[in-house]
């Protein structure tokens, strides 16, 4: 069902793909509001000192490209293999892109969208009907000083992705017995290891549960910084053992240097003695507890390598699920196993490859919910899954709004030919 302009869409979440959403809705001539708990691409500037994998051309739209040049005529976007820091897409993309004209006046950071509900309508109510089609969203909000309000909007997309909502490293993927009490000593993002958090590690020793590229990125920091500060001692722990191979996954001739350097490098130092990491395959953590004369942590491991080590701080790199709360009141279909929207979790379970190059978007009908006009958008629609990419973002934007504007060839993408600043 087409949603004329112009019909007021609300967007939750301003990191890479709330913004380019708003642009493209913008583009169109909707009117939009963006409503952000904390700053704009808050999340992206929390490992704003890693790394990329991918290149800058795939990593922005030509639509934003176009509106970062009309705005600011000195702008100037980096090569097209460029790899960027997250700190660096942020400041050259991400923070110009959402001051834009387009943006800036339906922009509201500081503001959480608590809950999403129908006018008028619980969650069972007119399944599938035209009442509950018709009726408008009804989003409560809460502002910086704690003040709660109610907007209204005709579409939501929830881009709010899921950093910041971790996986728990206890056995079985539950809170292991004194985990939510030594939170403060746990650290499940990634640390700026080797530079603002580095007095955390120094001279100090730490666990480390994962064995994704996360993990290989604090590995490889634990490491630098051992060589920089004897007594900095690592205790790398994963859940599965992988015979014959290292912990961290390399792909035969893969295409991203920067993903083949950082696996490689981790699957080194597990292999060795050196640069103070002691890897541990094969092993969980059973309980954790903090002594309160130390305030060290005992931590208990079960597995091939079980027994209890003596710790002062944790990095968790396990994962993020989505935050499914905020729409609980609306009739979305969750995929069981992977806590994403059903139609699309169902699709990816055909797309095999380790891969995450091999991702390619799955078509607007894996957007659609039974709840009409919410859309979920970005990394919280692959739920668990930790393959997406920002050029898959892409492509889930141009795919949403040919559903939205009921125009099955509509692509601002292609249609627009983007103007690219000369080098000075």
């Amino acid at each position: 069902m087409a949603v004329d302009t112009p019909a007021r869409i609300a967007i939750v979440g301003s990191g890479p793909m709330g913004l380019e959403a708003a642009l493209y809705a913008r583009f169109l001539g909707y009117d939009v509001d963006i409503y952000e708990r904390g700053d704009v691409a808050e999340n992206v500037l929390r490992w704003g000192h890693v790394k990329l994998f991918t290149p800058w051309r795939q990593n922005v739209s030509p639509l934003a490209v176009a509106a970062l040049t009309a705005q600011d005529t000195d702008w100037q976007p980096p090569d097209d293999e460029a790899i960027l820091t997250g700190r660096e897409f942020a400041s050259r993309y991400l923070l110009p892109l959402a001051r834009c004209d387009l943006l800036i006046d339906g922009l509201h950071t500081r503001t959480e969208v608590v809950a999403l509900g129908r006018e008028g309508q619980l969650k069972g109510d007119h399944l599938g009907a035209e009442a509950r089609i018709e009726a408008d969203f009804r989003l409560l909000l809460r502002d910086a000083a704690g003040a709660e309000s109610i907007v209204n909007a005709d579409v939501v997309i929830d881009a709010g992705g899921t950093f910041g909502n971790h996986n728990w490293v206890g056995a079985s993927g539950i809170p292991a017995p004194g985990e939510i009490a030594a939170a403060d000593a746990i650290e499940y993002g990634l640390p700026d290891v080797i530079g603002r958090d580095r007095d955390r590690y120094t001279a100090k020793t730490t666990l480390l549960v994962g064995d994704g590229y996360s993990a290989a990125t604090s590995v490889v920091a634990l490491a630098e910084l051992a060589r920089q500060q004897p007594g900095t001692q690592t205790i790398w722990i994963t859940r599965r053992h992988r015979e014959g191979t290292g912990p961290v996954s390399v792909l035969e001739n893969d295409r991203l240097a920067e993903r083949d350097r950082l696996a490689r490098a981790a699957n080194a130092l597990a292999g060795g003695a050196s640069a103070g990491v002691e890897y541990r395959p094969g092993t969980a953590i059973e309980a954790i507890h903090r002594d309160a004369a130390t305030n060290r942590l005992s931590v208990r491991l079960s597995g091939m390598r079980a027994g209890t080590v003596d710790v002062d701080r944790i990095i968790a790199n396990v994962g993020y699920r989505p935050d499914t709360r905020l729409y609980s009141e609306l009739q979305v279909h969750q995929c069981y196993a992977s806590d994403g929207p059903m139609k699309l979790a169902a699709a990816l379970l055909g797309q095999t490859s380790a891969d995450c190059l091999d991702q390619t978007s799955l078509g607007p009908s894996t957007l659609v919910n039974p709840e009409p006009d919410f859309y979920i958008l970005g990394s919280k629609s692959y739920g668990r899954d930790s393959r997406f990419l920002l050029s898959v973002g892409l492509a889930q934007i141009r795919d949403l709004f040919s559903i939205i504007g009921d125009r099955p060839d509509l692509d601002l993408y292609r249609a627009l030919t983007a103007v690219r600043p000369a080098r000075r």
